[in-house]
Order: C-alpha cells, then structure tokens, then sequence
C-alpha cells in the first residue's frame, strides 16, 4: 500500500502496517520522504527532541561540552576546576565556593627579616615541624619565636643559617650545614678520629663519601660500649660537656653478683675519690644471673672513667659498661658499630636540653 510505505518513511508518529485511515503528527504532510515533523526521529540542536516521548528535559538541553561532571575539566591535559582554585557553576549544579586566601604583604620590620630567605612556614615544614597550613596556624598563635621574638605574622622570609627558630621553646633545626649523628661503638674502639697507634677508630666507621668533618662529643675509654654522639656543632658540643649544664648519662653496668644491700644508697650518698666525692644519680637493678648482676646508674658527670672508679670503690669492679642514653637521645635498638643521623624531633630535644 503506497500509504502505508510513505507513513513508514515519515518517522514516530506511524507504526509499522499502520492502517490507511491513521492519523498523523499535527501539521506534518501524509506522505512521502522529507518528512521533518514534530515527532521525527532526527534528533534536535542539542541531541534530543524538543518535544514529544523522546524528550530528556533540561540537561539534554546544554551544549555538549555542558554535558560533563561539575569540577571536571573541558579536555585532556586541562587542569580541574579545584586545582585551578575556582568551582564552575552550569545551569543544573552549583559547586562550593571556596574564597582563594588573600596573599600575605611582606613584613619587614623584623631585624631578621631577609627579602631573599625562605617563608618561616615553609623554613618550619622542611624542618619536620608539622605541614606548611598547621605551621602558618602556630605563627598566627604566637608559638613561634625567631631570635627570641615572638612572630604572629605570615610572609616572614628568614636566612635558615642566620636565625634561631623555635616552637613552643624547643629549637628547630633549621641549618642544613650542622650535622648530628649517633654511633654506637664497640668495645676496643678508640674515641678518637685518627689513633697513631693503628687502632681502630671513629673514623673508620663513617662513609667514605662523608666530606664534612665532625667530632665526637665527649669520650668512651676503649673497652666501653654504647652511645657516642658526632657532630660539626661547636656550641652544642660545649654546653653537652660543660659541667653547668649537667646533663645525665646512662650506663648499663655488669659487675660480678649478687650485690649486697645497701650499694645503691652508699652510690647516690657518694663516695670519695682521689678527684672528689662522686655520686650517682639514679641506681636500679635490671638483672640478674648466677653470678652476675646487671646495673641501671644514671649520673651527670663527666669525669674520666667514672663509673669505673665509682663501682671499684665500692667493691664491685666492672665487668661490662655499655652507654644506652646521652640527655634525650637513646641507643635504642640501634645496630653496634652502626651510625645514624638524629630525626628532626631528635635534634629538637637535644637542643632544648641544654637550651638552646
């Protein structure tokens, strides 16, 4: 049937074997090819119908490069809205709108204060201290001090080898040129970095590559184990051993058992040496076995062979003397004959402890 054929061509709006009496769209003619009625099958401007079943509503309505996810960006290698700091709005979606922070003007009324140094956040965030937005808050807080002033003010630039930086009064280590190691030495090594001798020293632990030169702070005679600490700061090393300071040491003592009563109160009462009455701070057994005691003394002075001389007087000559704590730093489970850089919170530590 020719009607029939020429409906089929026309597009929605007649089915398959419609019957020659059907109706048609509104306005469209009754046959032939052409036939661009409201219920056509050709999609619209913008990808659907803009009537009838085949509508999709609005969304269908935007431009194709409308049609993306909020934040997302336009095409490849482009860069989201967030990253740029900005959220785009389209017809069916308002992202959260997120004010980009006003920028800092410089302050320079500090001494200190250096046009080409580094922000003090950022100086601070290197440092291990916290992430740069938590560092920006303690400044705005008043915990931060450089040189001994206090800073409440964002876009402080700073010399790090020229400035003092401290939180909440513990220093940050800010110098990349200052080193702090701990080493762990092993009996029959002398505290030195070069021996005449030829015996084994210092030296010989540290990388070949090493190029800056440090020094141990304090010494361990030969046979004594335990922590040595290394470093190329000279006023850190200085207050460490200087007496005013007094900062305590802890020793692991083996000496032959069992110990009578009373030894530990005869060491922290004192006893009297040829340089001097000598006491111990701290006296804690730890250990015992047949025929051997294991010692916990913690004392603050620096004196030659101390421990030694101090366990001889009172009777008990030492059998093994390992060195386990220097002020805040510990040898924890560090391997002998091994040596390791301080951590950040460290080196903090260990200044403020002689305060620094």
């Amino acid at each position: 049937m020719a009607y029939g054929n020429n409906a089929r061509r026309g597009g929605a709006a007649s089915s398959r074997g419609a019957k020659p009496g059907a109706r048609t769209a509104k306005g469209a003619p009754k046959g032939g090819k052409g036939f661009k009625g409201a219920s056509a099958s050709k999609s619209s401007k913008y990808g659907a119908p803009k009537g009838g079943a085949g509508a999709r509503g609005k969304f269908s309505e935007l431009p194709k490069r409308e049609r993306r996810a909020p934040g997302r960006p336009y095409r490849s290698g482009e860069a989201f809205a967030n990253e740029r700091g900005e959220y785009r709005v389209s017809n069916n979606y308002a992202g959260p709108h997120r004010p980009r922070r006003p920028r800092n003007a410089p302050v320079d009324h500090f001494d200190f204060y250096d046009n080409d140094g580094v922000r003090l956040q950022k100086l601070m965030a290197q440092a291990g201290v916290a992430s740069r937005r938590v560092c920006e808050e303690m400044i705005l807080e008043g915990r931060v001090t450089v040189n001994g002033e206090v800073v409440r003010e964002l876009g402080v630039r700073v010399k790090p080898e020229d400035v003092t930086v401290q939180v909440d009064g513990m220093t940050v280590q800010t110098n990349d040129k200052l080193i702090y190691m701990a080493f762990n030495k092993p009996a029959g090594v002398v505290s030195t970095m070069e021996d005449p001798e030829g015996r084994p020293c210092i030296k010989d632990f540290l990388r070949s590559s090493m190029t800056t030169r440090v020094f141990h702070v304090g010494r361990l005679d030969v046979e004594t184990e335990g922590l040595l600490l290394l470093t190329n700061d000279g006023e850190l090393a200085n207050r460490l051993t200087h007496p005013s300071y007094e900062v305590p040491k802890t020793y692991l003592v083996q000496v032959h058992g069992p110990v009578e009563p009373g030894i530990g109160a005869q060491l922290k009462k004192g006893v009297r040496l040829e340089d001097g009455v000598s006491r111990v701070d701290t006296f804690k057994l730890v250990d015992s076995t047949p025929g051997h005691v294991l010692i916990e003394v913690t004392i603050h002075s620096g004196k030659n062979r101390i421990v030694r001389r101090m366990f001889d007087a009172v009777g008990y000559p030492v059998e093994k003397l390992v060195r386990v704590e220097m002020g805040p730093i510990r040898i924890g489970s560090q391997k002998q004959g091994t040596i390791r850089n301080l951590s950040k919170v460290e080196i903090g530590h260990l200044l403020a402890s002689v305060d620094m």
